[in-house]
């Protein structure tokens, strides 16, 4: 077991120094869901003045129920940027060094997704702190509470672009994969609009936004700002991670073996 945590020591600590060096990621990641909170959200302050949903007990503004939504955001793009730095990786050889490693295959790979996992944890305080000064009304217990959701939601997200990685053979068809799949599966969701509103304008689009999983992940996070636990989204996103972590792990076993 030390040797284990050694293993993950080591590797999370490799990653962090690279997003140490490489310190446009961190103002990069927080451009675009703050254009999201600053600009898009600013337009449309009070369009869910409208109804009282949970966790919240009174009526709320655009800006405060898009922000989990955009936290989410954050782990979304640095699960596909994580994912795009492991076929960086294979092609560049260091990857296929680390999977010659005599450690488990899944460890070595798990070891990467929580890496990644941290580095996205470090990138959504960043913009909570910024949320929370532009004038978003959060609880700032709220930044103690969403930490054990941020994790989970963090290996979902992570495990997603591991399989895409795992996919993907190079670089250059990364830019495809962000468009077909990134976009959709973050609109799809209930990170910009609730399930109501979408049920309203159209019921198809309502059950596709139901069974996202991205859906469950923002919601997660939604209600652990306020120190609630939702147990059905939060158990969809433990399964979907663990599922996705199977299936990313049998899809990196082939390239071990060669």
């Amino acid at each position: 077991m030390p040797v284990a945590l050694t293993v993950l020591g080591a590797i999370v600590w490799r990653e962090l120094l690279r997003f140490w060096q490489q310190r446009s990621r961190f103002f990069g990641a927080l451009v675009r869901p703050l254009i999201w909170l600053i600009v898009f959200a600013s337009g449309f302050r009070a369009a869910l003045g409208l109804s009282i949903i949970p966790p919240y007990e009174t009526y709320i503004t655009y800006d405060v129920y898009i922000t989990p939504g955009l936290v989410g955001m954050i782990q979304l793009f640095n699960g596909m940027q994580h994912s795009l730095s492991l076929v960086y990786d294979r092609e560049m050889g260091s990857m296929r060094v680390l999977l010659t490693s005599p450690h488990r295959l899944s460890w070595l790979l798990t070891c990467r997704l929580l890496a990644g996992v941290v580095v996205s944890v470090v990138q959504v305080y960043g913009f909570l702190l910024i949320a929370q000064l532009w004038g978003v009304d959060l609880p700032w217990m709220g930044f103690v509470w969403v930490f054990p959701a941020l994790l989970i939601t963090g290996v979902l997200l992570g495990a997603a672009g591991m399989l895409i990685s795992s996919w993907v053979n190079q670089i250059e068809n990364f830019a495809g994969v962000m468009n077909f799949v990134v976009f959709p599966v973050f609109f799809l969701s209930t990170a910009l609009y609730p399930l109501w509103k979408m049920q309203e304008s159209s019921v198809w689009l309502y059950w596709v936004c139901a069974v996202n999983p991205f859906s469950s992940a923002v919601e997660t996070l939604r209600f652990a700002l306020y120190g609630q636990l939702a147990l059905e989204p939060a158990l969809v996103t433990l399964a979907c991670a663990a599922v996705l972590l199977a299936l990313a792990i049998r899809g990196y076993r082939p390239r071990q073996r060669a």
